[in-house]
């Protein structure tokens, strides 16, 4: 038996990762996960005033109830995302989808508070079903969420997790088994923090059994 030699890789220590560059470090770690779902928060204040933020750290934390999580940054400076969910105990995620990723992306800018991120990055607040957390107009696939509890991590960030209310589709991406259709939604995925990926579908299998392998989903 031949054994290939394996490609030299460069191997990096946290003892290297201390030394880099701050901006080197951020954008190394921010891109090491790979791609990540690209979503906007809409949230709005106990008076109303409504914001909204592009997220890269939503995650699915079960199905029955629904629930998921996103994570804030540390509020060392105020966070109105943070602050907003903490008055309310309501936010949308809205997937970003091609057709605004531009002004997806610049919600990530530093409004101050009295500025509506919808206003100055050309979105559309759109309230539904007396939910009062904004949805993205835009934005083809929303969800509505209420916060179940925050959970503080050692570096500062927090885990905030919602369970699902409600959630806004076209009928057209909802298939028959429940999975979604997200290249047909236009969505896009984040790399780092500024790089931002059409979808294509590659391959699907069915539920992995013992003794089977790998079988194409039917």
């Amino acid at each position: 038996m031949i054994r290939t030699q394996p490609q030299p890789m460069r191997h990096l220590t946290t003892a290297d990762l201390a030394a880099f560059e701050k901006v080197y470090r951020l954008n190394l770690i921010n891109s090491i996960t790979g791609y990540k779902p690209a979503n906007l928060i809409g949230t709005a204040s106990a008076a109303g005033a409504t914001n909204v933020a592009i997220f890269s750290s939503v995650i699915h934390l079960g199905s029955a109830p629904a629930v998921l999580g996103i994570v804030t940054r540390p509020a060392t400076v105020p966070r109105h995302t943070y602050e907003n969910i903490k008055a309310t105990g309501c936010y949308t995620i809205n997937h970003v989808a091609a057709d605004f990723v531009a002004a997806a992306h610049y919600t990530s800018a530093d409004f101050p508070r009295e500025e509506s991120e919808f206003a100055q990055c050309g979105l559309t607040p759109v309230y539904r079903d007396d939910f009062p957390a904004p949805y993205v107009g835009e934005s083809r696939i929303g969800l509505g969420l209420r916060l179940r509890e925050e959970l503080p991590i050692h570096n500062g960030t927090v885990l905030l997790v919602g369970t699902v209310e409600h959630i806004y589709l076209p009928e057209e991406v909802l298939r028959p088994d429940g999975t979604l259709d997200l290249q047909q939604a236009g969505a896009v995925c984040i790399s780092g923090l500024d790089g931002y990926h059409q979808v294509a579908p590659l391959a699907s299998f069915a539920y992995a059994r013992l003794g089977q392998g790998p079988q194409p989903k039917a």
